[in-house]
């Protein structure tokens, strides 16, 4: 991705301003700085998750490969396929089975053939390191899973729509220290299919776990700013 002169504001607002870099294909970009410098605002931005937030407004160029986000290049529904999102907060769809949470992206796609569901289900599965806890009990709902494996599985449910990039809102802030280590050893893993830009308040995960880091201040006027 290449974001130029990215500004968000709310209302009029602003409170991201004029971030300009490239994110590697293939690597970890952690965007990290004190809080209210705009870095999920930002995140946030990439898959357009803000259009329907009343009064939010988007200004700049931000490009996925060669498709310009907002200038019309790609629809939202492929573009979040495209750009997956894993939140702070795991959130499996807690009523549905673990293997039709996996599936449910795939599904909303209009994909209705059975064994490429069930390729996915394992091959998603495999790739956030979780198939092993729970190919057994691929029937049983969501809810019955650990808070790190609820991640995982939130996780995989991305994966399986194969996104370029998978972005990631503090994804171990909620987690305890053994499923934080095995997130932060998943996202090494997944940089080799996948491009990951994290967001993250631990300046030692940063370096754990990152490529490369964009830092982001507040200005003067409470604006988050590259830097």
């Amino acid at each position: 991705m290449r974001l130029t002169d990215v500004s968000v504001a709310f209302s009029g607002k602003t409170v991201v301003r004029g971030a300009t870099f490239d994110v590697r294909k293939g690597a970890v970009t952690a965007m990290i700085g004190p809080s209210g410098s705009g870095k999920t605002t930002l995140l946030r931005a990439l898959n357009r998750l803000h259009d329907l937030t009343p009064g939010a407004e988007v200004k700049g160029q931000i490009l996925l490969g060669q498709d310009d986000v907002y200038g019309g290049g790609i629809p939202t529904p492929i573009l979040r396929g495209r750009v997956g999102m894993v939140f702070q907060r795991p959130n499996p769809f807690p009523t549905m089975s673990i293997a039709d949470n996996v599936t449910s992206g795939l599904r909303f796609n209009g994909v209705k053939d059975k064994k490429k569901l069930e390729e996915a289900i394992e091959a998603s599965l495999w790739a956030a390191a979780l198939w092993d806890s729970v190919k057994d009990r691929l029937k049983a709902p969501a809810s019955t899973l650990s808070g790190g494996e609820q991640q995982r599985l939130c996780i995989a449910r991305a994966l399986a729509v194969e996104p370029d990039v998978l972005l990631m809102d503090e994804p171990t802030s909620s987690l305890d220290p053994i499923s934080t280590q095995r997130i932060e050893d998943l996202m090494k893993d997944l940089k080799k299919i996948v491009t990951i830009i994290i967001v993250t308040h631990n300046m030692q995960q940063a370096a754990r776990v990152s490529d490369d880091c964009a830092f982001l201040l507040m200005a003067e006027d409470r604006a988050g700013e590259l830097i």
